[in-house]
């Protein structure tokens, strides 16, 4: 197993930072979303714990990404007949994708705290919110929050899907790089 990236393929840290970021949205998204269906009380307080420790994870998932990247640079992409234009569209889509990465996260603490609510660390501790609360604000703060995490999973899964085209469609190795094996 290759832990380092190559000029032609993912290496197992790169592949593994994608593929937890990919979980920890899911979960985050999925709770977030449909958690006021959870019964009140005990069950939906657990559902928001989760979702706040998912946007977590994400922030430091993410940073380690960022860290691991500056230390061990991607692959160059594939060659496609879209040529610099689909280089172009790649790279603006991952820039975008990292920054609703990071921008998603920490609109959630800001309603967290807009609330008044503490902000749970992993069970380990607590951060006091610096606000009072405000109703209305946490209210506002909360409808953008779920728009960047809406558009993080509707450019997720034309991430997704632009991965299938690659594979099903132009038959490169842009997605099988960040399978399991890197494709090889």
């Amino acid at each position: 197993m290759q832990l380092r990236n190559s000029a032609s393929g993912y290496g197992a840290v790169s592949r593994s930072l994608h593929w937890i970021t990919v979980i920890l949205v899911l979960i985050a998204w999925s709770v977030g979303t449909f958690g006021d269906v959870l019964p009140k009380g005990e069950a939906r307080a657990t559902g928001l714990a989760v979702h706040i420790a998912a946007g977590l994870a994400i922030l430091v998932v993410l940073a380690a990404r960022l860290v691991w990247r500056a230390i061990d640079p991607p692959p160059l992409p594939e060659p496609t007949t879209f040529g610099r234009w689909g280089d172009r569209a790649s790279r603006l889509a991952h820039y975008t994708l990292y920054a609703l990465l990071l921008l998603v996260p920490v609109v959630g603490i800001a309603v967290q705290f807009a609330r008044g609510a503490h902000l749970p660390l992993f069970g380990l501790a607590d951060i006091a919110s610096p606000w009072t609360a405000d109703r209305a604000f946490a209210r506002s703060i909360k409808e953008v929050h779920e728009v960047l995490a809406n558009a993080l999973v509707i450019l997720a899964a034309l991430h997704a899907a632009a991965a299938l085209v690659h594979h099903w469609v132009l038959r490169d190795r842009t997605l099988s790089r960040m399978l399991p094996g890197g494709g090889r």
